[in-house]
């Protein structure tokens, strides 16, 4: 089996609305404004493991056309992480795939990680759908919330496994909002939370990119001997400015605005 890009996106996409249904009323709410909803960007979360390393994920996208354009350093939440996009001109979402330097955290919390990476077949990876097939190894309550403790990324990764943590609209292709503030109101007026944290708006025009997210709703996750409510995906809105020597619209993204971005899934 071999799918298309366009397939690909879709199985993200419909594993991505049924743990996070309120990005499809978003769409409809935008869709019944008269508007053609572009996805900008996905954006997937892994570990450094050698089975489970950027490089593992990306490949998937990779062999359909797609190229690794830049890489960036999290510091503050020991992430390396990388986005690409498609060789061709099209709509293609570009990728931001990110992966936790577990190495940088305690013995205890890397045995947890070590433990998740020896659950899977290393074939399993090479699967151009195991981007779409969320958790697959054991894990339990008491695990997550050590893990909790010095990674909310961590955490989360481990208990929602492999999917989409969020689709992206592309500001630049709605018309009937002027502005990212005007679409955060409508969103606010319909009842949504958004992500606060450094104010709605992430980034600036200066900076060629401006970023908002809803903040991820609780779904019941099972756990071993349990199911408990922990955050599960967001939604993000970007709008993006064209670069003054090209005019072109910057592509890349910026660390600090990412950063607060992540903070989406925090419980």
């Amino acid at each position: 089996m071999c799918l298309s890009v366009e397939q690909l996106f879709e199985s993200l996409w419909q594993q991505y609305i049924q743990i996070n249904p309120q990005a499809n009323k978003i769409q409809c709410l935008l869709k019944e404004r008269g508007e053609n909803v572009i996805n900008d960007h996905i954006a997937l979360r892994t570990f450094n493991t050698e089975k489970l390393g950027i490089m593992k994920i990306a490949n998937t996208f990779i062999d359909k056309g797609y190229r690794i354009v830049e890489e960036y350093d999290f510091a503050k939440k020991k992430l390396n992480a990388v986005h690409l996009e498609h060789k061709s001109e099209s709509n293609h979402p570009k990728v931001f795939i990110s992966e936790l330097r577990i190495q940088e955290f305690s013995s205890d919390f890397q045995k947890i990680i070590h433990d998740i990476d020896d659950q899977i077949d290393p074939g399993h990876v090479m699967d151009e759908l195991f981007v779409t097939s969320g958790r697959t190894w054991k894990l339990t309550f008491e695990q997550y919330i050590q893990l909790l403790r010095e990674s909310e990324y961590a955490a989360w990764t481990a208990a929602l496994g492999y999917r989409a943590n969020h689709f992206t609209v592309s500001m630049n292709h709605l018309t009937t909002f002027f502005n990212l503030e005007e679409l955060n109101g409508f969103l606010l007026d319909q009842g949504f939370t958004l992500n606060e944290s450094a104010g709605l708006i992430k980034g600036s025009p200066g900076e060629f990119l401006e970023q908002s997210s809803t903040m991820a709703a609780p779904v019941n996750i099972e756990f071993d001997f349990t199911t408990q409510p922990i955050p599960g995906c967001f939604y993000e809105f970007a709008k993006r400015y064209p670069m003054p020597k090209t005019g072109r619209l910057y592509q890349g993204f910026i660390a600090a605005s990412a950063d607060k971005i992540f903070e989406s899934t925090n419980t």
